[in-house]
Parts: structure tokens; C-alpha cells; sequence
């Protein structure tokens, strides 16, 4: 008896883990039309309340009690939900495929609700676009940008009129991390700061991370713009481009043999060089023309990956781009060149169900070169920041409520500031001077990402970074934390924390309009930036669609970087001692209204915010000012309606308290003889910034029409920026007036008063665009 007893009780402890045994699912999410991995779509067993996200290369994983069938249910913003039934025996691959709903506009189709992803996500102070959603807003002369579309979010704040710089919660613009297939882009603009150096085309995802950043991102204070380029259709030959006024753009993509590899390749390139020099070339012989400057930009992206196994993908992709200014005439010759150059190979690992890694190797290049020629002599003067990375990265699912996620990275640097280069031109006289510098960044990280209690979910992360540079060594411990406690289906509360570390400096003349970009490295003087971000606020949905989200947040500044007044940044070579050191702090509430599905989509999103810098010993004797970027009061009007499947239409509003200029409080004259002519000396200046220019406010509007030819699909849109014709400042200029006197009989113009002038820049401007996809 007591044998049967026992085996009785071993039969039962057996049914017992069996019916407790977990099994996973994990795979691939794909997009069906074009066989692209998918990123932040969601995968989820309904009857098990498992939930899990696909990652940057869109792999998912999936635990769930061990059954005959379970049901899965993949989901993401833009697709049709996918239903799949399946045995869960044992571990298993599936890779799921999603079909776009833009290609079912017949049908009613069910597609992901993109209400529950703001309500459920532990990331807070995140925005994410589509290259999708930024083409049919208005845009500038017709050519999309997405980082003039992260301007429209709050929190975020651009430059001058017509910049494409970013301003993120206090911010300084070299304080944001801007990365493309994870290579730094150290100056993301074309034209002067009037484009940014993205094809839309090419790109498969953003996302702009204001606060509460992912262990895995360090090195700058401000933001972290992650940028994805597409990887290829590995289903058939496609293409995509569009023919505007001032840029043309072309994107090809396709299979490599069969489907396991594929290829995207895009290119954009300007021609205003081309109708510039046409102009000046008609106008050859005529001594009272002014000749006009040539001035082309161009981009080239390329990316290939391909499937070694099913548990093994390679990627290769590279980015280059560059801007080229050129002026000549009889007495000189002048030349401006500036560009980015990145590459990237990475390499994904499967290693079970469960365990996810990536490897990466990182190039990044950012140089700018001045040359000019003159009776004789030439010279050149540029700047260069280089940098070889190698990454790892793995992603390990614990359960659906346990993510761990952990890497290393190791950066070589190279630095030269101010390389000067001049001689004559029969090379009889020569001269070269410049700073040349090495260093070496470090970081380890981890995160999890885990259900504390139940609807209290926690992200918790630690960055460990470390700088050398010749003798000077530091490191810092950068702490991460981010919370999501979610009270009912339409309303969670967020918060997070976020230390970051930058050891890199941007050292720029703001007298100069010109992309002279200089990257300087910490050393035993210049010691790496510092901040701490505190933020907090709410998700709530209501209506059909509509999300109201509200943030706060507080930022301390530690060790920030100015510069001496008068400071000689170019030409030094002890440039160590022209920088200030001081401190700063930002603070600011954060609103958005969102309509994300149906017809009309769009947002509203007000930011009131304040930004302080001071304690710099030789500035203002440590008090404190606003840099020019502390923009008050900023709001943004967003609306698309789809009025049929060939029309849409989409408006943008801005306004923004005018920016800061630190304008002189007066002038001296000298006049060397009585009689003589009064000319001007120096300017006096007072406190930094203390003069703020008129309020900013600007509507665009774009009308998009759809075509269908048998061929694909294409459309006209028609831009039109700045549509009530607002003069918007983009600088002030100074002007002296004069008055007619007489000393001992000589008339001369002595200056009576000094009257500041607005600059404005653009007009009203409609411009018209040809986009095609075949």
C-alpha cells in the first residue's frame, strides 16, 4: 500500500510541474509588405495576460503556460492585427508577419490601439515618428524633415527661423546624442542649419528620448534622438524619391539573390549650384553683376544585411553627406566644405529563445574646412572629430514580467581643433599649427525592466562610464529609473529618473553664422558636464482616440562650459584657458493633447519652461542669465484630415516667446582731428542676454493629392510655409544714425543715436513636390 502511496504522490507531483512548466515563443515581427523587421510592435497571449515589445531589430520573446493552444496576437500603429493559434509544447520559432492597413483601405480591418501603448509603456518623456506621419506635414521648400517634425512636440524648441537645430528641456543643441544605425552624427544640419542631414526616405524609425533615458544611452545631457534607417525590401524591387524645387531625392531597394538578403540605397542632392552657376555664367562681361555663391548639399545612405541562419543576421550600413560654399572672382577665392561620414556593421545572435544579442562596430567622421586664395597666398582652416567604437549588447527575457538588458561599449576618439594650414602659392612659404588630441570613453550598463506589484511596472538601470585622455582619467556612476503605474484602463501615472554624463564640448564662435563646429575633449582642465533630471506626470485617454498627457520636470546643470568673454577659439593652441565653468538649472510643465486614430489625427502640445546658467567666475561675476534658447512660452497646432483616399490635408501652428540677444548697450566713437571723420571704436555691453526679440509665430499648410498608376503610387504636394506672411526676426542689426554738423566750418556727420533693426528671412513661401513609390 505504501508503494502504490508513493507512486501515487510522484504521478500527481509530475502533473503538477507539468501544468507549471512555461514554454517560449519568440521570433521576428515583419512587415509583409516588404519583408522589413518591425520595431515597438506589440506581442501578447490574450488568455495569459503575457505582453512583451519587440526591440530595435525586431525580435520578440514570449513565455507562456505550457498548452495544447494558445493564442497570439500581434499588434503595432499602421498594421492589421495578426491572430496566430499554436500549439505551446515546447519552445518555438514564429516569425509574424504584419500587413500594413493603408493596403486594406476597402476592408475593415483591426489594427493596434495606439492609446494602450502610451498607457502601458514604462518609458516616459519619449516621442516617436514615422517617416510616414512627417510626409504630409508642410514642409519648407517642399523638402521633409524629421527633426524639423520633433520641433512640433513639446518640450522640444528650435533655433532661429528656418533652423533645424533642437532646443530639449533646457538643453543646449551640442547636448543632444544624435545617432543613426547607433553612429553618432556630430552636425545634423545641411544649408546652414536650414535642413537636417535625414532622408526621409530612408528611414525606418525615430525616436526622441526628452528624459528618463534607457541605460543603454550616455553621453550627452539633453536628448537622445535615435534614428533607424530602413533595411531593405527583401521581397521585390522597389523604389521611392520625390522632385522638388530646390533638392531631388531617389531610394532603391530589393533582394540580393533570394529573400535572406536585401539592399537599400538612397541619395538627395541639391542643384541650386547648378542655377547659381548657370545665372553666373549668363551674365559673364557684365562688370556692374555681383556674382553669386555656389552652394550643393548631398546625402548617400546604403544599407545591406542579410540572414547568415535562422539564428544569425548581418547588417552593414553607412551614411555620407556633406555641404559644399564656394564664391570666386578675379581678387579671391574662397571655399567652405563641412559633412558627416558614419558606417556601422552589426551582427544579431539568437542564442536560445530567450537570450537576445547584438554586436556592433561604429565609425563616425565630422570635419569642416575654410581654404581661401588671395594675391598669392591660400590657406585653410578646418576642424575634425573622428571616433571607432565596438559595442555588445544582449537582451535577456526572464519572464514577460522580468526583461534584463546589459552591454559594453569602448570609444577611441581622435580630435583636432583648429588646424590651420597656409603658404604661398608657389609653396615658398608654409606654415601649419593646430591641437591635435586622443582619448578613450568607456561604459557598461545594465537595465531591468519588471511588474513590482501588480499594474506597477519599474525600469531600473546603472550606467558606468569612464573617460582618459592623456593624464587625466575620470568616470561617473549615472543611476536610471523609470515607473508606470497604470490605475485603470485610461489612466497611469509616470516617473523616472536620469543622470547623464558628457565628456565631449562643442566650442563655437556665436558671432559666426557658419557651421565651425569644434569638438573638444574633457582633459585636466575642461572637466566632463553633468545633469540630473527628475520628472513626473500622467497618461490619460478619453473619447475615441484622443490622449492627454502632462508632464513636469526639473533639471540640475553641473559643470557647464562657456566661454571667457573675447575668447580666442581659433588659432590657439592653450584653449583650455578660455573656457568658464559654472552651473545651471531648467524646470517646465509640459502639455499635449493627441488624436491618434480615425481621420482627423493630430496633436496640440504647450510647453512653459525656464532655463538659468550662472556661477561662471568671469561672467557676469557668477550671476545668473538666460542663454538665448530659454524660450518661455511654446505652443504647437498640429492637424492632418484625410478627406479621401487621394486628399489630404494638414496644418501646422506655431508660437513661441521670441528668443534672447545680447546686444550692446552702446558704442564709442573716435575722431582723430577736429573736422576729421567720426568713426566707431568698440561696443559696450552689459549683462548676457538681457534683450528678448518680438514673439515667434508662423502657420503652414499642405495639400497632398494621391495618384494611383499601374505602375505604384505618387502624389503632388503642395507646401506652403509661413501662410499669413508673418516677418519673423531672424536677427537684429544695429544701425548708427548720423547728423550733419560743422566744426570750425567743416561739415561732418557726428552719430546721433543707435536703432536696432529686425532681419527677417522668409516670406510667405508656396513650394510644389513630385513624390513617387513604385
Amino acid at each position: 500500500m505504501s508503494k502504490q502511496l508513493l507512486l501515487l504522490l510522484f504521478i500527481l507531483f509530475s502533473a503538477s510541474l507539468t501544468a507549471q512548466q512555461k514554454v517560449t515563443i519568440n521570433g521576428r515581427v515583419l512587415d509583409a509588405s516588404n519583408g522589413e523587421v518591425l520595431i515597438g510592435m506589440r506581442v501578447t497571449a490574450p488568455a495569459t495576460q503575457a505582453i512583451t515589445v519587440t526591440n530595435e531589430y525586431g525580435f520578440y520573446s514570449l513565455v507562456v503556460p505550457r498548452a495544447d493552444t494558445v493564442t497570439i496576437i500581434a499588434s503595432g500603429i499602421g498594421f492589421v492585427n495578426e491572430v496566430i493559434s499554436t500549439q505551446a509544447l515546447v519552445d518555438q520559432r514564429i516569425n509574424i508577419s504584419l500587413t500594413p492597413a493603408n493596403e486594406l483601405l476597402d476592408e475593415i480591418s483591426i489594427t493596434a490601439d495606439p492609446v494602450k501603448e502610451k498607457l502601458n509603456s514604462t518609458q516616459m518623456s519619449v516621442e516617436a515618428i514615422t517617416a510616414r506621419q512627417a510626409k504630409v506635414l508642410p514642409a519648407i521648400f517642399g523638402e521633409v524633415d524629421i527633426i524639423k517634425t520633433l520641433q512640433l512636440k513639446a518640450g522640444v524648441s528650435s533655433g532661429s527661423e528656418g533652423s533645424s537645430g533642437l532646443y530639449v528641456r533646457g538643453g543646449a543643441g551640442e547636448q543632444n546624442l544624435i545617432l543613426l544605425d547607433e553612429a553618432t552624427v556630430y552636425n545634423a544640419n545641411h544649408l546652414f542649419g536650414f535642413f537636417s542631414t535625414f532622408n526621409a526616405d530612408a528611414i525606418q524609425d525615430v525616436k526622441l528620448y526628452k528624459g528618463g533615458f534607457p541605460a543603454q544611452y550616455g553621453g550627452r545631457l539633453s536628448s537622445v534622438i535615435d534614428v533607424r534607417l530602413k533595411d531593405g525590401n527583401n521581397q521585390k524591387f522597389s523604389g521611392s524619391g520625390g522632385i522638388g524645387l530646390i533638392a531631388s531625392r531617389l531610394t532603391l531597394e530589393g533582394p540580393i539573390g533570394d529573400e535572406k538578403t536585401s539592399f537599400v540605397l538612397s541619395g538627395r542632392r541639391t542643384y541650386a549650384d547648378v542655377i547659381t552657376g548657370a545665372i553666373n555664367n549668363s551674365k559673364k562681361g557684365d562688370t556692374s553683376f555681383q556674382k553669386i555663391p555656389g552652394y550643393n548639399f548631398y546625402d548617400l545612405n546604403a544599407k545591406v544585411n542579410t540572414r547568415l541562419s535562422e539564428n544569425d543576421r548581418l547588417y552593414l550600413s553607412g551614411y555620407f553627406g556633406k555641404d559644399v560654399f564656394s564664391f570666386s572672382d578675379e581678387a579671391f577665392k574662397l571655399g567652405f566644405q563641412w559633412g558627416n561620414a558614419t558606417g556601422t556593421a552589426r551582427w544579431n545572435h539568437i542564442f536560445n529563445p530567450r537570450l537576445f544579442a547584438n554586436t556592433t562596430l561604429i565609425f563616425s567622421n565630422y570635419f569642416y574646412n575654410i581654404s581661401n586664395e588671395l594675391a598669392g597666398f591660400n590657406f585653410s582652416l578646418g576642424s575634425k572629430i573622428r571616433n571607432y567604437s565596438v559595442k555588445s549588447d544582449i537582451s535577456y527575457h526572464l519572464s514577460n514580467k522580468h526583461q534584463v538588458r546589459a552591454g559594453l561599449v569602448a570609444t577611441y576618439y581622435q580630435f583636432t581643433v583648429g588646424r590651420l594650414k597656409a603658404g604661398s602659392t608657389d609653396n615658398s612659404i608654409s606654415f601649419n599649427s593646430g591641437i591635435d588630441r586622443e582619448a578613450m570613453e568607456y561604459a557598461v550598463y545594465v537595465s531591468d525592466e519588471f511588474e513590482l506589484v501588480k499594474d506597477l511596472k519599474v525600469n531600473v538601470g546603472l550606467r558606468v562610464s569612464a573617460w582618459a585622455q592623456n593624464k587625466f582619467f575620470d568616470y561617473g556612476l549615472e543611476p536610471r529609473l523609470a515607473l508606470n503605474y497604470q490605475l485603470n484602463s485610461k489612466f497611469s501615472v509616470k516617473g523616472g529618473y536620469a543622470r547623464m554624463k558628457q565628456y565631449v564640448h562643442l566650442v563655437s564662435n556665436s558671432s559666426l553664422s557658419l557651421p565651425t563646429d569644434v569638438w573638444y575633449p574633457s582633459t585636466t582642465i575642461v572637466h566632463p558636464e553633468l545633469s540630473d533630471q527628475i520628472s513626473a506626470g500622467y497618461v490619460f485617454s478619453f473619447g475615441e482616440g484622443f490622449v492627454f498627457t502632462n508632464e513636469y520636470y526639473y533639471k540640475w546643470l553641473n559643470n557647464q562650459v562657456d566661454f571667457r568673454d573675447n575668447a580666442n577659439l581659433f588659432l590657439n593652441e592653450d584653449l583650455d584657458n578660455e573656457f568658464e565653468f559654472g552651473r545651471g538649472y531648467a524646470y517646465g510643465a509640459e502639455v499635449s493633447v493627441e488624436k491618434l486614430t480615425g481621420k482627423l489625427t493630430g496633436w496640440v502640445a504647450y510647453t512653459l519652461a525656464k532655463v538659468q546658467r550662472g556661477d561662471f567666475p568671469d561672467i557676469m561675476g557668477g550671476n545668473y542669465f538666460s542663454p538665448k534658447y530659454d524660450r518661455r512660452h511654446d505652443l504647437k497646432v498640429v492637424a492632418s484630415y484625410q478627406l479621401s483616399k487621394r486628399w489630404t490635408i494638414s496644418a501646422t501652428w506655431v508660437y513661441g516667446s521670441g528668443d534672447l540677444a545680447w546686444l550692446p548697450s552702446g558704442r564709442t566713437f573716435f575722431q582723430d582731428i577736429q573736422g576729421g571723420e567720426v568713426s566707431p571704436v568698440t561696443s559696450i555691453y552689459g549683462d548676457r542676454n538681457s534683450f528678448r526679440l518680438p514673439a515667434y509665430h508662423r502657420g503652414d499648410l499642405s495639400v497632398v493629392y494621391n495618384m494611383f498608376p499601374r505602375w505604384g503610387k505618387s502624389n503632388w504636394t503642395l507646401s506652403i510655409y509661413n501662410v499669413y506672411d508673418r516677418r519673423n526676426p531672424f536677427f537684429i542689426l544695429l544701425e548708427t544714425e548720423f547728423e550733419d554738423q560743422t566744426q570750425n566750418g567743416i561739415p561732418i556727420q557726428l552719430p546721433k543715436k543707435i536703432t536696432a533693426k529686425q532681419v527677417s528671412l522668409f516670406p510667405i513661401l508656396p513650394s510644389i513636390t513630385y513624390n513617387f513609390n513604385f
